[in-house]
Order: structure tokens, then sequence, then C-alpha cells
């Protein structure tokens, strides 16, 4: 039987080759870091990271890595078990705490990824006489969530204040019992920052509950680093907040619902991805709350990341480059055909930058780009060593 199948499936990975849609997986043999070696095409060499969620810099953090190290030793390696059986030791109590007061929340839930966590919000609190309006662009763990759930499903187009409203209007002419606005709090492939004091406005308006994802900004956005519903002032008035462990917050995995006590209360009784999924492992517990220990003694490293985002920003546009607009440390570099975003890319790691070129069906077909990510582990050197490659691979392939 799979002898058909097999064809099948190497004809749809053809036309994908064909289309310049390939998406080659590089393999890294050194930590996560502002510089890291690749193997590419077989020749190994040292390169410019500027591809990974690592804005902090923390991934290899010696003081993040010694406390790893330091709960290896106690708390062993994994828990072998679910949370309510047998899964639960202090070091997640004390993260869960942590991450409550670090996010202004009453209660929170770990999860063993922020996918899992967005997968288990909506099936357990919302029903078919329920209504959840997401934004176009939400990231593809919200809509599967979404999916997920027997709850009414609206749509609003990215940041578009009009149009929620027009959704929150036929939920509530719909019936609705509860409404959950959902929305990104930064849309990874855009660096577009969520509108949240309008949305929250609107939510107040219509009486529906606010859910952020804010995976892309806990750590490093709005003046504590406590994420948008800090950047634009509504934490108290923002109902749900999932994050990950694997961005910002140290780079390595875990993910969280951070929201009212009542909510993290039925999560822990009612959502599948907690119930039936392992524990978070407790070196990675250990090694957050390294990570939160740094992020509220100073604010280097947040300043830094400023600094280098708006530096490579200012650059670009004084090259040409077409850069989405924003100050965000997500910085897409649009080129439109994905072959061509592709090409660039490699051009760029022949230069000694790693990056990577998106197409669809992760962007929309016509809006390949490459998307830069910038990284408070760059040094000021670095950064224009990117944009000097930028410019030599650019001639190259348009000579």
């Amino acid at each position: 039987m799979f002898d058909s199948v097999r064809d099948d499936l190497r004809t749809t990975l053809d036309e994908i080759r064909a289309a310049g849609l390939h998406k080659p997986e590089r393999v890294i043999d050194t930590p996560q870091s502002a510089t890291v070696r690749v193997s590419a095409g077989g020749r190994p060499g040292e390169v410019l990271n500027f591809c990974a969620n690592n804005y902090l810099g923390l991934a290899d953090h010696p003081e993040v890595v010694a406390a790893a190290h330091e709960a290896l030793d106690r708390w062993g390696y994994g828990m072998a078990s679910v949370r309510f059986i047998c899964g639960t030791q202090e070091v997640h109590k004390e993260l869960e705490a942590r991450l409550s007061a670090f996010l202004g929340q009453e209660d929170t839930i770990l999860y063993s990824s922020c996918f899992d966590a967005n997968g288990g919000v909506f099936e357990t609190l919302l029903g078919p006489e329920d209504a959840v309006i997401s934004d176009a662009l939400n990231h593809a763990s919200i809509i599967d969530g979404i999916r997920l759930s027997k709850a009414r499903r609206l749509r609003y187009a990215n940041r578009d204040m009009a149009d929620l409203e027009q959704r929150l209007k036929e939920a509530a002419e719909g019936g609705a019992r509860r409404t959950l606005i959902v929305t990104d709090g930064v849309f990874s492939m855009d660096g577009y920052v969520a509108p949240l004091a309008d949305v929250c406005d609107l939510a107040d308006r219509y009486g529906a509950m606010v859910m952020v994802d804010d995976s892309h900004a806990v750590g490093f956005v709005g003046p504590g680093g406590r994420g948008t519903p800090e950047l634009h002032g509504v934490m108290d008035r923002v109902d749900i907040v999932t994050g990950t462990l694997g961005k910002a917050l140290g780079g390595a995995s875990g993910g969280y619902v951070a929201a009212r006590a009542e909510i993290v209360a039925l999560l822990r009784q009612r959502s599948r991805p907690y119930l039936f999924s392992n524990t978070l492992a407790p070196v990675i517990a250990a090694a957050s709350l390294k990570v939160l220990d740094l992020l509220e003694a100073a604010d280097d490293l947040r300043v830094r990341l400023n600094e280098n985002t708006a530096l490579f920003r200012r650059r670009m546009t004084e090259e040409g480059f077409e850069i989405l607009p924003g100050d965000h440390a997500i910085a897409p570099v649009m080129i439109g055909d994905a072959a061509k975003a592709g090409r660039l890319a490699e051009l760029l790691l022949e230069r000694g930058v790693y990056v990577i070129g998106f197409s669809y069906p992760v962007v929309p077909q016509g809006q390949a780009r490459i998307r830069v990510q910038l990284s408070a582990g760059h040094s000021t050197e670095d950064v224009n060593r990117a944009v000097d490659a930028f410019v030599a691979a650019r001639a190259e392939l348009e000579g």
C-alpha cells in the first residue's frame, strides 16, 4: 500500500522544491549563541546568528547554564509523569509563582510548550454557546487550539479595530454566552505589535475577555520586560497571557498560561495537554528562575537589544532595503519572490551571516522575506557586518 503513497509524497516534495519553498534544516555544532558554527554544503564555519529567538542572548549565559547544572544534581533529569500524578516538584510551583508576579497575573500553569498552552485553553474555557474572535495573523498554535473547541469562530483583519468591533457585534447578536478576543502580542512574521489598549477598550464595551500570546515580547518588550500588556499599560485588563520559555527567557522549551485564578484552576482540571503530557523538565524550570532573577536585577540586556535593533533597522533602510516598519527586534527584510529570498539567504551564509528565507505557507504568497532577529548577544560590529553582508549579497544576486 505504501508504494503508491510514497510516489504521491515524492511528487509533493518535488513540487515544493521546484517552487523554491523547500525548508532545509542546517545543523549547528555549538551552543546557541550570537555566533554559531554551522555545516553548509559540507563547509563548516563560524557565522553570525541572526535567525534565532535568543533575543536577550541568554541561551548560553553562564549563570543560566550554572543554574541548570545545579538543578540536574538537585532535581534530576526528568519527572516521567504528568502533574496531577507525581510530576510536580517545588521548583515547578516556584516558577509558576514567579511568573505570576512578573506578569501581574493571579496564577500561572506550566506546559511543555506554548503550542500546548494555546492548544489547551480554548477547548477548556469555551463551548458551543461561546464565541472566539481571533486576529487573522495569529500564530498557528492559536489557530489549531481554536479548531479544537466547539465555540463559534470569528476572525478580524490584522490589528483592525473597526473589523474587530464588527465581529464583537456579531458575537453579541448571536447570543454568545462568553466571548474571547485572542491576539498575538507581537506578530512573529512581521514584528508588528498588537494595539492592546484599543483591544481592551472594545472588550470592555462588549463584555469580552482578552487573551494575548506574548511569546515574542516577554522578557524584553515594555519598561520592565513584562511584554506588550506592560508596554500598553493594560496588565490588569488582560485576562489570559500565554507565552514560552523558549525564546527570550532562556531559549530552552516550555510554555505557560498566566491568567485569572479561576481560569488557571479550571485548566489544571480540564486542559488536555496539561493532563496528558509529561511535566516540564525540572532543569528548565530552575534555569528559568535564574533568567527571571537576571531580568529583574538589571535592564542592560534590554537596552543593548534595543540599540542593536535601532542600528540594524536604520542602516538597512539607508542601504535601500525594505523593512517592515516598527522598532521590534524582528526586522523582516522584504524580498517578495520565494526563490530569490532563499538564494539571498544562501549568499549571506557564504558571507558568514546565518539567516533564513521565509516563504509560503509560513507567509502569504508573494511576500517572501528574510526575517532578521536581533539579539543582545550581538555587538555593534556584528550588526554592521550583517548589514554589509546584505549589501554584498544583494549585489551578487542582482548582478
